[in-house]
This record gives C-alpha cells, sequence and structure tokens, in this order.
C-alpha cells in the first residue's frame, strides 16, 4: 500500500476561469525521494498543500487523498500534525519562538509528550543537525540557512512519516542551499523518511531524486525516474520550458545529441565531457565598467542597534550608467542591508551615499522614488495590496498604454482578474516587478529577482533588464541564483563580513570561485576554464564537433 494516494484529484480557486490542479492521480511509496517541478503557477504548491490539511487552500476541490490508507480528511488530528510535516518557502513564517530550543520543543509541547520524552528528542535531534553551538540562540539572530535548518529539525523532531518541502532553499546562498539538500539526502537515505519536494533550483535535487514528477497547466505530463523523466518531457514538446530548467548535464547531453548514456551529477558530467571533448584554455579578459557613476557609496557603516556591532563595516563601490551589477554572498552578510541604504530605507551612522552627484540625503523621498531609484524586494507581497493584480498595477500609472506593454513584457494578461495571494511565489513576483518597472527608474534594485521564476520566466525576466540597460537603466541585483547572476550581468561582486570583497567581469569572477560557481563551470573548469555558462559549454562543444567532422 503507498504512503500516499491522489485519486482524480481537481481544484480550482474562488473566481477562476479554469482549474489549477486537474485529474491529477498519483501514488508515492513509503520510503521514495519525490521532485515535483513545473513552471510558474502549474499548480506545484498547490498540489503539495492539499497534502497537508491544515494548509488545504479555499476552493473547489474534488477526488480523494489518503496517508497510510486513511482518507486526509479523516485523519485524526494528532496524526495529522505529527506525521506530515512541511517545510515552507519562506522560514520567518514558521518560526513561532524566541529561542532555538523551545523551537525544537515547540510541536511536542502541543502534542503532549512529557518533559523527559521532549529533552531527549531535543538533545537528539539538536546533536544529529549539529545544532549545538547555537542551542540558545535568539531565533531572530540566526541567518537564513539556519532558520531553514531549524524548521526542518522542529518538524523532525515529531518523527514524520512524510516529510514536504515547497522551495526550501530559494532564498539560501549556494553554499547553504547545497549542505540543506544534503541533510535531506541524508534524512531519506538514513531514516527511510518519505520526501516531497519542489524546487525550481534542480542542480543538486534532479540527480538524487528516486522519482520526478513534472507538471504543466495542472496535470502530470511525466512521472517517472529523473533521465526518463527529462526524456519524456522532451516527447511531450521538444521547446518545453521545463528544459531550460534541468540540470546542466542533462541539457548539454541533450544540446549536443549524443546517443550514450546520459550524465546527470556534476561529476558524471565533467568524466563525460573529458571523454568526448580536449581541453581549450582561454584568456580571460578583465573590463572595466563605463559610462557615468550614477551610484557612489563611500565607506559606508552601518548597526540597527547603538550597542550593536557594525553589519555594514567600510562599504565602498560604484555602479555607472547602464552597468548591471550582480552581488552574490552568504545569508546574514548584510547584501539586504546596503540595498536599504543606498535607497534610503536605512541610514548609515557613517560615511555616504551619492545618487548621480548629489548625497542620498539631500533628496526629496518623493524625488528619489519617483522615476529615480526603485526596488523590487525580496517578498513580492510586500508591495501587493489590492483584490486583484490589474489593480496593482493600475495605482502604478494612469497611462493604459505603458500599464499593457508591462502586461505583454512580463506575460501576465491571464493573472489579472486574480487575486495577488492566489498566485504563485513566482506569479507574485512578476506581478510586483510589473508595479516597479511602471516607474522608468533610472537605477532599478532587484533583491533576489528570481526567486520562484521557472526557467522560461528567467529569461523573459533577463530581455527585460537587457532593454532597460540599452535604455541607460543601471541595475543593482543582490542574488542566490549565480547561474542568472553569470549569464546576464555585466560585473559581478562577491559580499563578505560588511563589505564587498570582490568584484569582476562574469567569465573572471565565477572562474575563479569554487562554491560561488556556477553548475557549468564546476563541470568543465578542467577543459574550458573561461566557461560559465550552459550555453557557452554547448557552443565551444559544437566548434570542436565542426573541427572533427571537416578533418
Amino acid at each position: 500500500m503507498a504512503l500516499i494516494e491522489i485519486n482524480q484529484l481537481t481544484f480550482s480557486y474562488p473566481l477562476a476561469t479554469k482549474p489549477t490542479l486537474k485529474d491529477i492521480s498519483l501514488e508515492i511509496e513509503a520510503g521514495e525521494f519525490v521532485v515535483l517541478c513545473g513552471t510558474s503557477g502549474c499548480g506545484k504548491s498547490t498540489l503539495l498543500k492539499h497534502l497537508k490539511r491544515e494548509l488545504t487552500p479555499h476552493g473547489q476541490m474534488s477526488g480523494t487523498i489518503h496517508f497510510n490508507g486513511v482518507a486526509l480528511q479523516d485523519l485524526p488530528q494528532r496524526e495529522a500534525a505529527s506525521q506530515i510535516g512541511y517545510v515552507l518557502q519562506k522560514p520567518e513564517l514558521q518560526i513561532v519562538t524566541d529561542k532555538v530550543w523551545h523551537e525544537l520543543s515547540f510541536g511536542l509541547e502541543n502534542l503532549g509528550y512529557d518533559s523527559m520524552t521532549i529533552r531527549r528528542r531535543v538533545a537528539e535531534m539538536a546533536s544529529f543537525f549539529g545544532i549545538q553551538t547555537w542551542f540558545r540562540k535568539n531565533t531572530t539572530d540566526l541567518s537564513g540557512g539556519q532558520k531553514q535548518l531549524l524548521n526542518l529539525a522542529s518538524i523532525m523532531v515529531m518523527q514524520p512519516q512524510l516529510l514536504i518541502l515547497d522551495e526550501p532553499t530559494s532564498q539560501l546562498d549556494p553554499i547553504a542551499a547545497s549542505e540543506f539538500i544534503a541533510t535531506l539526502q541524508k534524512l531519506n537515505k538514513e531514516l527511510g523518511l518519505t520526501i516531497v519536494l519542489v524546487e525550481h533550483r534542480l542542480e543538486e535535487v534532479y540527480p538524487i531524486a528516486d522519482r520526478v514528477i513534472i507538471l504543466d497547466a495542472g496535470e502530470i505530463i511525466a512521472n517517472d525516474t529523473p533521465i526518463k523523466a527529462a526524456t519524456r518531457l522532451r516527447h511531450v514538446d521538444a521547446h518545453h520550458p521545463m528544459l531550460l530548467g534541468l540540470p546542466t548535464p542533462l541539457r548539454v547531453h541533450h544540446a549536443l545529441k549524443q546517443s550514450d548514456e546520459t550524465p546527470l551529477t556534476i561529476r558524471d558530467g565533467r568524466t563525460w565531457l573529458e571523454k568526448h571533448y580536449e581541453a581549450d584554455h582561454k584568456q580571460i579578459q578583465e573590463a572595466e565598467p563605463s559610462g557615468e557613476v550614477v551610484l557612489d557609496v563611500q565607506d559606508v557603516w552601518f548597526r540597527y542597534d547603538r550597542h550593536a556591532e557594525d553589519l555594514i563595516r567600510g562599504l565602498n563601490f560604484q555602479l555607472h550608467q547602464g552597468e548591471f551589477l550582480s552581488i552574490v554572498g552568504g545569508n546574514g552578510t548584510g547584501k539586504s542591508t546596503t540595498l536599504g541604504l543606498i535607497t534610503g530605507l536605512l541610514k548609515p551612522h557613517r560615511g555616504k551615499v551619492t545618487i548621480f552627484n548629489k548625497p542620498l540625503k539631500k533628496y526629496a523621498k518623493k524625488d528619489l522614488y519617483q522615476g529615480m531609484i526603485s526596488m523590487l524586494p525580496q517578498d513580492p507581497t510586500t508591495l501587493l495590496v489590492e483584490k486583484e493584480a490589474q489593480l496593482e498595477l493600475a495605482m502604478m500609472s494612469k497611462d493604459q498604454t505603458a500599464i499593457d506593454r508591462v502586461i505583454d513584457l512580463l506575460q501576465i494578461r491571464h493573472l489579472l482578474a486574480q487575486h495577488p495571494y492566489d498566485l504563485s511565489g513566482g506569479e507574485q513576483q512578476k506581478v510586483a516587478l510589473g508595479k516597479v518597472l511602471l516607474k522608468n527608474p533610472k537605477i532599478l534594485v532587484l533583491d533576489e529577482p528570481t526567486k520562484g521564476l521557472d526557467g522560461e520566466s528567467k529569461q523573459v525576466l533577463a530581455r527585460i533588464l537587457h532593454d532597460l540597460q540599452r535604455q541607460g537603466t543601471s541595475i543593482l541585483m543582490v542574488t542566490h541564483d549565480v547561474e542568472f547572476s553569470a549569464e546576464h550581468a555585466t560585473s559581478c561582486a562577491m559580499f563578505f563580513d560588511g563589505e564587498i570583497v570582490a568584484k569582476g567581469t562574469p567569465a573572471a569572477f565565477y572562474s575563479g570561485n569554487h562554491f560561488y560557481t556556477t553548475a557549468t563551470n564546476r563541470i568543465c573548469r578542467q577543459l574550458f576554464e573561461d566557461v560559465i555558462t550552459t550555453e557557452q559549454l554547448i557552443a565551444r562543444c559544437q566548434s570542436q564537433q565542426e573541427v572533427m567532422t571537416h578533418v
């Protein structure tokens, strides 16, 4: 008997013109590691929420869901709470207490366990996750990676049979994300825990899955092992947008039309490349950004509390007209705080921020925000205040032509009549970006803009950003998405310990890193040191194939 049985599940949100889920039938066996993927708005998160009774969205539903042979709605409350664990995308939304130790024990306390059992389980789980050193810390003092690990540990202490995760690494830096995924794999292999995971960042989770399920417009179009699911996807549509989100080894193997065994992991991809292609090293050219300096940050220091340590320490950097500067770095290093300082939301206690040769503090807020500088925050819902997506855009501009242009650019016309909070995370991101673009900013500031976006939506975003660059707009982006940064930024920088410690062109910057680099560079750096994107790798290999053909 399967652990989860879904039979003909169909679901529609209120006032929706078509169902979000259509006739979903699916079984998940105990101990499986299942990755659920698809483009933004395909129904992934909606399907996950139906597996956790307390999170089931409001709307019209038909079909059945059984857990261990029992209809989900008939499952005793205690069993539903403890046996089905759910990790949200935003770690802050799931933490409910002030101390780490209390967060770990909170679920067991609510289930009525005795003190000895609680202490034993908490001690075991804290040891397993290696969080003894911050066991007595305030939860507010934790980094994003630590918060997400705490959420996972707080669920595991209740010893669930099923663990559901909705894009749990979307707000984590590459190193923290890798460690989190490794922990999930350990739970699956060593404890036999059943895991159902939704992710857009598939490089690391796709190869370790037992099964991959691909959704498209609320329907299952592939349900098989990772390689067979990818093959099925190509057969369904050779240009399906989900193909852009597949791991690099798969994409390269497919693009080069090879017929041998498909590589899945970085290691397999490297071995496969070395077998078929020869080393071809080229000199990486550095290029300084040109154009007028539109943003100048000089020796800026900042702390949130007068008695606390400085989070920003002597920060210096410049942004030039038409430049696309991407900043990467670990969680909690001060990247988002820096964005607050350059947009006037925060004030440094030392140093100066200058915009277009005028000190930031001399701008009136209305002048600063109306066309001068605009920011897309990390949480797009902070910008969404209306009952319909179309009203969100209408509040930013009276120019319907401009609104229609933004709607078509972002491909969101089908979302206009929906409530913003009924949209997926990626769809919310698009609507919020539309509001920001309607201000026609000279400096566009983006905090994790690709969070929740599928591969095709990222390409749409990239085209918009490149168009803005050509028009003279300067772009400053903070991101954990090194693949997007490497492909589209003109300059890249590393943020560490409250300041920018390195800056360079994407090729020079990412080829010099081991962890903050792309999957492509990790695969091919022994052959092509200067290659950092999938498209570059495919082009270099095709070039060698053409040479061999003519020999």
